[in-house]
């Protein structure tokens, strides 16, 4: 059974067994294996709920959540894949209070699963992008005008973007029955040395590059450079950054309206929380949940760098 609805998936994780074998159908879909030494001599041991690698070294038994992102969690199961389930097929993004109030765990647990759910959504670099694509960047930070007077005063120093973080994102349009696929960066600056380095390394030379009239885009000779000049029109022909602008637009109503404050070392976080649901919205939203390949890649060593990476934050809202 695949839950659709957040009714479906509250009732079918509140059963063990079936969040057992939901993770290992996905985890090891061709038979359980020890996470440790890859042995296939594994026993299910039901009295405890977990298996024994019949290979002698240490730690032979394990359990479907070693070695992913669930482990070391006091937290069941049934709660973490309602919580993930709510994260990938909510279109805005759901906060920790949400996930709070809806499950029935503190604010601080909710924050720490979201940011684990976050960091195995994470895309790794992949091929780079070929055809047509974009690139554009934009800044992330909140508007002076929202902001108390001292509040205001404390962060803002200047004007544009001088106080907020730069953000770089290269779209590779739809082709051969493919939907788009978006990769971003935070960057230092948009300065062309920050700019065209993020375009190298992610966009194959030859490639029809379109960009806005910015000119740290220019000198970028190996590829097919297309610009359009927002001063004077937004679309010429193929020429225009309308697919990366609608995914700012969905990015910021996300960190705007739901989480409302990001801290800009965590941005990288929700910037690849919201990849993965741009991604899957190309299709059908009810199989972003299954089509998660990435939750179970992240070991044990992977972990231990989010632990660290994870302390002293501040939640979200």
């Amino acid at each position: 059974m695949e839950p659709t609805t957040l009714l479906e998936a509250v009732r079918y994780f509140s059963s063990p067994d079936n969040c057992r074998e939901y993770l290992v159908e996905r985890r090891w879909p061709n038979g359980v294996i020890c996470p440790r030494c890859g042995g296939r001599n594994v026993t299910f041991l039901a009295k405890y709920n977990r298996w024994q690698c019949g290979s002698r070294h240490p730690l032979r038994q394990f359990t479907s959540k070693t070695g992913t992102i669930f482990e070391d969690s006091p937290l069941g199961l049934d709660k973490w894949l309602t919580a993930m389930w709510q994260i990938v097929n909510c279109k805005n993004g759901i906060s920790s209070y949400e996930v709070h109030r809806a499950i029935g765990i503190t604010q601080k647990s909710a924050w720490f699963m979201d940011h684990r759910i976050r960091f195995a959504l994470g895309i790794g670099p992949g091929e780079k992008a070929s055809g047509h694509v974009e690139a554009d960047e934009t800044f992330i930070g909140g508007k002076a005008r929202n902001m108390h007077r001292d509040v205001r005063e404390k962060k803002i120093t200047g004007t544009g973007g001088k106080d907020k973080t730069a953000v770089m994102g290269i779209l590779e349009r739809g082709k051969d029955g493919k939907p788009s696929q978006v990769r971003t960066n935070v960057v230092a600056n948009r300065r062309k040395k920050a700019l065209q380095a993020e375009v190298r390394q992610h966009v194959q030379a030859g490639s029809a590059l379109y960009t806005d009239a910015l000119k740290s885009y220019d000198g970028l000779t190996e590829f097919e450079h297309g610009v359009i000049d927002h001063a004077e029109k937004y679309v010429d022909g193929q020429i225009h950054t309308n697919g990366l602008e609608n995914f700012w637009s969905l990015l910021k109503r996300g960190l705007h309206g739901t989480y409302v404050s990001v801290e800009p070392f965590h941005l990288f976080r929700y910037l690849d929380e919201q990849m993965y649901r741009f991604q899957q919205s190309q299709a059908d939203r009810r199989r972003a949940f299954r089509h998660g390949r990435s939750w179970y890649r992240r070991q044990t060593d992977h972990l231990g760098r989010s632990h660290r990476q994870g302390r002293g934050m501040s939640p979200d809202s």
